[in-house]
């Protein structure tokens, strides 16, 4: 498809960056070097295609390059992401039993999903120096792989109890969670979540411990918590699920997941913190280092980054851009020469596009045909959405609890506009895309996020067609303000 990639990324021109690095609900990153190239994935719940594979040279440039989970196992959370023997692989929890699929390159092809039949959520894989292999697990229980990495060997056993933070410090529960290994000099580095992933601002934390053997006795690091908000008054809350990584000139890095103060809407963005080792062996964030602050940026060449902002939907495959909650696009929407087409009649997931700016607006071009409606919405699931739709009634707002009355438009091709600014949600419609009429309902949407309807989701911008007919969608665009 005709698609236009704006890059929004965090470098600032001037050799230093700001967070995030990653915009959007990508929570629980997992990264991993290959010599000079970092490949990251993220929690992508039950989107599909899922597993999005991103590619960077510099960690902050993040191009995506493919997905690695294209059928619907459950709801996929806190994945694992390593090469090993030159193979790569991806552990992850979905459906009360934790998954593994492989790949000879990142962008794939990857394996159908091999289910290791463990229960646990979050695996963090690690090989000792004799090359046995094993899996630990949130809660701080270890479990031995078969040399592929393929299957389990016995049983679960726990080896681990995580660093504790004072009693008076508020946070959501306990809930140790996360955890990932780095092996250095000698020691075993396990750096774990506790403090509960949402909540409030302060609660989610990153805490490591060290052990000569991967069974303990575990050690915890005097400079816990490595990361955490200190109040409510930060930029960035419920800072957690942090993973190390180092580059080829021997910088240390932790990549981590973060809401914005106030922008739960948004889901969990992706940080970087830079890293440094103490004389008695421990690690912890720089002296200095501010994530509200810019930051020095790493060695590495800039390359491309984030998803096109505009795409035109004439021709070729439905981008990576676009997923659906549950099933893959290709079930209710179809590529054409002249437009994408998403077909009423077939129950299912709007089209989704992750959106990653605390205001924004997006706007796409719909053709109704027959009793359908074409609608342009924010979802965040199919309990809790809003937008506007067109149809040969005219053009109305709707919310997934209320329908509202239509105003008059002649066409049956439309121009439909969301802007949302800081959660405050305007509704446009256009019969030739610049003079615009403004639809006389504003909604509040703040309340739209995981404190308050569970999921941990976001609120995504979705295509949608209802009714008895199909609708053509063309010319999208997505503008942050």
């Amino acid at each position: 498809m005709n698609v236009v990639t704006k890059s929004l990324s965090a470098d600032l021109g001037n050799g230093m960056y700001l967070n995030p690095v990653l915009r959007g609900n990508y929570a629980d990153p997992s990264i991993v070097r290959v010599g000079t190239d970092y490949y990251m994935t993220h929690t992508s719940y039950h989107a599909l295609p899922g597993l999005i594979i991103w590619h960077s040279k510099d960690l902050i440039h993040w191009n995506p390059i493919g997905a690695a989970l294209h059928e619907n196992v459950g709801d996929v959370w806190a994945p694992e992401f390593i090469h090993y023997q030159g193979l790569f692989y991806i552990y992850f929890p979905a459906n009360r039993t934790n998954w593994v699929i492989t790949a000879s390159s990142p962008e794939g092809p990857w394996s159908k999903p091999v289910d290791l039949k463990i229960k646990g959520i979050d695996p963090g894989h690690l090989v000792t120096p004799e090359g046995e292999r094993y899996l630990v697990m949130s809660g701080g229980e270890l479990v031995r792989l078969a040399d592929d990495g393929l299957s389990v060997i016995g049983e679960p056993q726990h080896v681990y109890d995580g660093w504790k933070y004072p009693e008076d410090w508020e946070v959501e529960a306990y809930s140790l969670e996360g955890p990932k290994i780095t092996y250095r000099n000698g020691y075993y580095y396990l750096t774990v979540a506790v403090g509960g992933t949402a909540g409030p601002a302060t609660g989610h934390m990153v805490v490591s411990s060290r052990a000569v053997s991967p069974f303990g006795p575990w050690e915890h690091s005097p400079y816990n918590p490595i990361v955490r908000a200190a109040s409510k008054k930060d930029r960035w809350w419920s800072k957690g699920h942090g993973t190390l990584v180092d580059t080829p000139e021997g910088e240390w890095w932790m990549v981590y997941h973060a809401y914005e103060k106030g922008l739960h809407t948004l889901g969990r963005v992706t940080m970087l913190e830079p890293v440094e080792w103490t004389p008695d062996g421990w690690f912890t964030i720089q002296p200095g280092i501010a994530s509200h602050l810019s930051i020095a940026k790493p060695p590495g060449a800039a390359g491309p980054h984030g998803w096109p902002t505009e795409d035109g939907l004439r021709g070729g495959e439905i981008g990576l851009h676009w997923q659906c909650s549950g099933h893959l696009p290709q079930k209710r929407f179809r590529p054409g020469a002249d437009g994408l087409v998403g077909d009423g009649r077939t129950e299912g997931s709007p089209l989704l596009y992750m959106a990653g700016h605390e205001s924004y607006e997006v706007q796409v071009k719909v053709t109704v045909q027959g009793d359908a409606e074409g609608r342009l919405m924010l979802y965040y699931n199919d309990a809790h959405y809003l937008g506007i739709g067109a149809s040969s009634k005219g053009v109305r707002h709707f919310r997934s609890f209320k329908n509202y009355g239509a105003m008059p438009c002649p066409e049956t091709s439309v121009y439909l506009k969301i802007r949302n600014r800081e959660n405050t949600v305007s509704f446009y419609f256009s019969t030739d895309g610049t003079a615009w009429s403004k639809y006389d309902k504003v909604v509040e949407a703040s309340g739209l996020h995981h404190n308050t309807l569970g999921g941990f989701l976001s609120l995504r911008i979705g295509l949608d067609a209802a009714g008895e007919g199909n609708v053509t969608f063309t010319d999208f665009v997505y503008r942050p303000l």
